[in-house]
């Protein structure tokens, strides 16, 4: 029988159910387009928000049903009495009703932006296996930001970007509106995601000129069906750049004045501009302490200036500078405690997860619960800088998961109870997320790095969601529904992020990367400038022993947290394992709770961290033939990569740790495939996310 060739044989293939090419583009929203009887979906109320809500639904929910699509001011919906007062501004309702005599799936909220997030909720639900006939759907957000920071450069570059270069076009906008550019409001739209900032924290003053302004209207266009608002991030000494002025101080009427003109034109031509993201005093950027102010006047400056308009100023708390050497970690706290309560009404702190950079695993940042009278924005970073870039697996859920979920020492209190604003009632809650987003057809560099993308917005939607739901709801959604390949991707998905912590630095070791890029092994750089730019600082290995001692001994950083959390944190029996060296320099011989010396127990690690990534391997291998060949092909691929980075990662660490406590390895464990010179000798240019 002669092979079919041409459209024929890809037909035929099609027919008979093998996966076939995709290249990502379509994210979790694949789910298939109805029968040409599809529903026609009604709507109540004409905006265009409720007709793209209409629209999402119409393409996927089968024929014969009646649906619609309102808010809760209808007065049809307003007859049923139903539940809406709960739902807030952006919360949904989906159930069945009668409505004007007939049977109906009813999809609303107060706001059209609530129906349009009860419809993308609707289709997840159909997509994870849920039927539509009788979906009795509600939730509300429990944070009212949930922004996404771009670190975005004007010339079209991304600051730690490993997705290709920026999605925006400035060069072309504000004439042309991409396509791609709607895709990605409807991407955010269906995970809740309800903010933008377009551009770089390390921000240009350009950003801020009319024709830039101009370009960022373009970009609102196009979001605000979706329910996105934009904002951009502000450089400080903007009024000596761009109005001529002398100075940036923030207590000169002339800056207060600069900057309420500045706000005013940007609210012409963007009515419902969200407001300015700023990174102050830190890495060199300019700020209110260049002139003796504080933060929380550099803050309120601004403030004013948004606050007729409805705008808020979300104020990073990243302060990287030579203020403190004794210890990196205790800077934020050190430079923002003392300002608590002294904020704006509409400023919210942004704060990291950590007191360090978005490491494999930091413990959770000491001003959550330390600054009750400040509402507090979550800052995770999405793309991974520190866990491999976009060619390692890394599953970030279990790391948004185990910060939000840890007790602050205050009572019941978490970070997420923090976030959220419960625990204070705050009125302005939001976590911010630095995207993983650039041109790539695939949009994050990998299929998997989708996910992370994923559980970002569903946990600002909700921050007490579980990893492993999410894992498995976004599998359904961007695999399919066979079991076998859903249950396998959630398996590789939630230990991979622990194998990154095992083969780059395990038991509380930190910024052990390479200097600048962060690509590839680097614990033994010892000679750049400030000491905390070295990994040397971080870890502080000698033949004693390793580790950060931040007690009252050392640093005493474990004071920066309250009582409880200090006084597990202060002592070595009582601190996690998971942390240990980030808190306390101990012996190398020190037992572990797995019976092995501390020696014995990180070489475990790095062997673990690897296993973990040769297991995925051979996970996904078993799933060929389930998985459409251009996905498949490119996570079997970056899979073989990461198995070789992680080796990499094992033996020049190794190496390195062996050269200072002059220890051998355990018996039986394979050496280092090259000496540490070798390793040392590495060097690597034009690595991505990195602009000399």
């Amino acid at each position: 029988m002669k092979a079919r060739s041409g459209w024929l044989g890809a037909l035929a293939l099609l027919m008979a159910g093998t996966a076939h090419a995709d290249d990502g583009y379509r994210l979790w929203l694949r789910a298939p387009a109805a029968a040409p009887a599809a529903t026609t979906v009604a709507i109540r109320g004409d905006t265009a928000t409720l007709r793209l809500a209409a629209a999402e639904l119409s393409r996927v929910l089968p024929a014969g049903m009646t649906v619609m699509v309102a808010t809760a001011a209808d007065p049809g919906v307003a007859a049923l009495r139903l539940p809406f007062a709960p739902l807030g501004d952006e919360g949904y309702l989906v159930r069945p009703v009668t409505l004007d005599g007939r049977p109906t799936l009813l999809v609303a909220g107060n706001s059209d932006r609530g129906a349009l997030y009860g419809a993308f909720a609707l289709l997840r639900h159909l997509a994870t296996g849920g039927t539509a006939a009788k979906a009795t759907l509600t939730s509300t957000p429990k944070v009212k930001l949930r922004v996404l920071n771009h670190w975005d450069n004007l010339d079209g570059t991304v600051e730690r970007g490993y997705a290709g270069v920026s999605l925006w076009d400035w060069w072309t906008l504000p004439d042309l509106k991409d396509p791609r550019y709607t895709d990605y409001a409807r991407a955010n739209a269906s995970i809740g995601i309800n903010g933008t900032v377009l551009n770089n924290v390390n921000a240009k003053a350009d950003s801020l000129t009319p024709r830039y302004i101009a370009k960022a209207a373009a970009l609102a266009d196009v979001f605000r069906p979706w329910g996105i608002k934009v904002y951009l991030s502000a450089r400080f000494s903007a009024p000596i750049e761009l109005g001529g002025l002398k100075t940036a101080d923030p207590r000169d009427p002339q800056v207060a004045a600069w900057w309420k003109a500045k706000a005013d034109e940007i609210y012409r031509a963007i009515p419902d501009f969200g407001g300015f993201l700023v990174k102050a005093n830190s890495e060199g950027q300019p700020g209110p302490r260049d002139y003796g102010a504080s933060h929380a006047d550099g803050a309120n400056m601004l403030a004013a200036a948004v606050k007729p308009h409805g705008g808020i100023v979300l104020w990073r708390a990243f302060v990287y500078a030579e203020t403190d050497p004794e210890d990196r970690a205790k800077q934020a706290y050190t430079e923002f405690k003392p300002l608590d309560g002294s904020f704006a009404d509409n400023v919210l702190v942004q704060v990291k997860n950590g007191a360090i950079d978005f490491q494999p695993r930091e413990p959770f940042h000491p001003l959550f619960g330390a600054m009750p009278k400040t509402p507090l924005v979550m800052e995770f970073q999405i793309t991974k800088e520190y866990l491999g870039f976009a060619t390692h697996l890394a599953y970030l859920g279990p790391l948004f998961e185990e910060v939000l979920s840890a007790k602050t020492g205050r009572g019941d209190e978490t970070v997420a109870s923090v976030v959220d604003g419960s625990s204070e009632r705050h009125r302005l809650t939001g976590m911010a997320g630095v995207a993983n987003i650039g041109r790539d057809r695939d949009w994050s560099g990998s299929t998997f790095n989708q996910a992370n993308w994923y559980a970002f917005g569903r946990m600002a939607w909700d921050p007490t969601l579980k990893a492993e739901p999410i894992a498995r709801e976004w599998a359904q959604q961007t695999f399919g529904t066979d079991r076998r390949v859903v249950d396998t991707a959630v398996a590789m998905m939630m230990g991979s992020r622990e194998a990154v912590v095992d083969y780059t630095g395990a038991l509380g070791l930190a910024h052990l990367m390479a200097t600048g890029h962060h690509y590839g092994p680097g614990p033994w750089v010892a000679d750049l400038k400030r000491p905390e730019w070295n990994p040397v600082y971080y870890h502080k290995a000698d033949r004693a022993g390793i580790g950060f001692d931040r007690t009252k001994t050392g640093s005493d950083a474990v004071a920066q947290y309250a009582p409880p959390v200090a006084k597990r944190f202060a002592d070595p029996k009582t601190t996690p394992e998971r942390d240990l060296l980030w808190f306390h320099h101990v012996g190398w011989d020190r037992k572990m709770a797995s019976g092995r010396t501390l020696w014995e127990d990180l070489v475990a690690h790095y062997d673990r961290g690897v296993t973990y990534v040769g297991d995925m391997r051979r996970q996904w291998d078993g799933v060929r033939a389930q998985v459409d060949a251009e996905r498949w092909q490119k996570t079997a691929t970056y899979l073989a990569v990461q198995e070789r980075e992680a080796r990499w990662w094992r033996d020049a660490s190794l190496a390195y740790w062996m050269s200072v406590n002059g220890r051998a390895l355990p018996a039986g464990v394979a050496p280092p495939a090259h000496d540490l010179a070798w390793y040392k000798a590495q060097s690597f240019r034009y690595v991505p996310g990195h602009h000399d």
